[in-house]
């Protein structure tokens, strides 16, 4: 039984302060409502039920944007004598090559499975691989083509697939400890639409545990280009085999930065869809009103061809926004307008930031200097820990939290367990804080069509992943970097202690931001800054280093 002392107690956690009479009249309503709470608990709530309020990221009077006019380039470059070359090749040469019968599946397929078998064990990037489902895929699809029947450009094309998305009789873990040996029995949404396109599964790759950071139950994913560093996460296992060529692309999934974080570090290219966009049914639920599904691939393009395949809704899926897209990969940049924030060009920036931003600048279009409004975007993060908790709160009445393997401060199990002294009613407020956000971010796209910048720009990572705005992350250039840990992808300082730390050649990459469902607009600017930038070829030298 509760006290008034207990009450008090509580009063500086929550931030309120009441008198003595106002305690024992909140004692009277208290038990109420934690037998309320008790009898709650009883309910067993697995993680696929959803929450009954559903996020909308249209304001009043959103208008959907205009579809383009149908176009993905068609390149006429020779089929390599390399399988190197073949693996790193982009989904537009891919396709054209099986298309028109030069490359089969079951020979692409068969390239990325022995580098799999070669590089994995130092990329860690792999939590499952399925050789005999991506062989039998991708004959079949051979059949097909021999019967005159093209599915489309990912016809044939393998791919890695996020460990948080079912898949029926493999195993999906979702990275942790808790849940390893889980097998479902049917197939996530977008594992449907990817084989009704053609796509073949090479496997389940390795995420962060409960899509947080690069760590999970088989150790850490690591970074193609530095393998003595992480690939940050979450989707770090996609982000990392997609760099590394060991599949044509991946799927990942953000709340907030799990695509384009191991995109940024990894040098993949991440787009992450508006919110709504693309079906969630039967993926892992970590927030609601936040979790988005988007490819990681090696060119822009790419992105956009995986977009189109698994593009729709889903009845399922309650937060699905009816929606289409068509790739138009010759729509002009003229008369599109550019904004950026000088505070991401300010203190922190590097050489490769303001460089990206001259070649933006140098395209033709109208860039000009915009301002978010003064608002205390971070506190949005306590909508994050209180879904989170929400959704795995079984692992921490349970105590089957202690089974994570990482359990530091800011690691999931303290996170879920601190988030249980959240006010409800500061949640509303915050709930009411993000519609004050949404509105800043539509003002912004009433005045550019696209806002680029680094990763970190302001206060962009926060306020788009809580607004559901599209992200499209790409190459920028190359930095030399010490090793950084995990959790410190924007850490860069070296030491001043002890020796000089060796230096390692890594990408830095720039993301584009866009209005809701407008990532036609992305692929346009995007495919007009990697033609600029010309370095989306460049591949990581891991094979001399694996094995050390």
């Amino acid at each position: 039984m509760a006290t008034p002392d207990d009450i008090k107690a509580a009063e500086s956690i929550v931030g309120v302060a009441y008198t003595d009479r106002e305690r024992l009249q909140i004692l009277e309503v208290l038990e109420s409502q934690l037998l309320a709470t008790k009898a709650r608990r009883e309910v067993t709530l697995s993680n696929s039920v959803p929450m009954a309020l559903r996020f909308d990221p249209r304001l009043p009077g959103f208008q959907m944007p205009a579809d383009g006019t149908p176009h993905r380039s068609k390149p006429q470059t020779a089929l390599p004598d390399s399988d190197e070359d073949i693996a790193f090749a982009h989904l537009p040469e891919l396709s054209s090559w099986i298309e028109a019968g030069v490359l089969s599946s079951e020979r692409i397929t068969s390239i990325y499975l022995k580098r799999i078998e070669a590089l994995d064990p130092d990329l860690n990037c792999f939590a499952t691989v399925t050789p005999d489902i991506a062989l039998t895929q991708a004959r079949a699809m051979d059949a097909l083509l021999r019967q005159g029947r093209y599915l489309g450009p990912l016809h044939g094309i393998p791919y890695g697939l996020k460990d948080l998305f079912d898949t029926a009789g493999v195993e999906t873990a979702w990275g942790a400890e808790a849940f390893r040996g889980r097998v479902p029995d049917q197939d996530a949404t977008i594992v449907g639409k990817l084989r009704d396109a053609g796509a073949v599964l090479l496997g389940k790759t390795a995420l962060g545990a409960l899509a947080y950071g690069d760590l999970w139950y088989g150790g850490q994913t690591r970074n193609p280009w530095n393998i003595e560093e992480g690939s940050s996460g979450s989707s770090a296992g996609s982000a990392a085999a997609t760099a590394a060529g060991l599949c044509a692309f991946s799927i990942g999934t953000e709340t907030l930065g799990s695509i384009t974080s191991p995109s940024e570090r990894c040098g993949a290219t991440g787009l992450r869809p508006t919110f709504g966009r693309v079906s969630r049914h039967g993926a892992m639920a970590l927030c609601w009103s936040l979790d988005k599904v988007g490819p990681i691939c090696r060119g822009v393009e790419d992105t956009a061809l995986v977009l189109e395949a698994i593009n729709g809704p889903d009845v399922r899926d309650p937060s699905g926004i009816p929606s289409s897209f068509t790739i138009d990969a010759s729509s002009p940049i003229s008369g599109i307008r550019i904004g950026y924030l000088p505070i991401a060009y300010a203190e922190g920036a590097t050489d490769c930031d303001r460089k990206a931003l001259d070649v933006v600048k140098s395209l033709g279009m109208s860039v000009v200097e915009i301002e978010l409004p003064d608002l205390p975007y971070d506190a949005l993060m306590n909508i994050v820990y209180a879904e989170a908790a929400a959704a795995f709160e079984d692992l921490t009445l349970s105590g089957r939290d202690d089974l994570l393997s990482w359990q530091a401060f800011d690691a999931w199990p303290n996170i879920f367990r601190t988030a249980r002294f959240l006010s409800a009613v500061d949640h509303v407020q915050l709930d009411r804080l993000r519609y004050l956000v949404m509105e800043a971010l539509d003002t912004a796209f009433n005045e550019v069509d696209v806002i680029v910048g680094p990763f970190s720009t302001g206060p962009m990572l926060v306020a788009s992943n809580f607004t559901g705005h599209p992200c499209l992350h790409i190459r920028a250039g190359f930095e030399d970097l010490p090793s950084r840990t995990q959790g410190s992808l924007l850490d860069q300082e070296r030491s001043e202690h002890g020796p000089a730390p060796e230096m390692h050649h890594v990408p830095r990459g720039l993301s584009l931001w866009a209005g809701l469902f407008d990532e036609q607009r992305l692929i346009s600017v995007g495919l007009a800054l990697e033609a600029a930038l010309k370095i989306a070829d460049v591949r990581p030298v891991i094979s001399e280093r694996a094995g050390q």
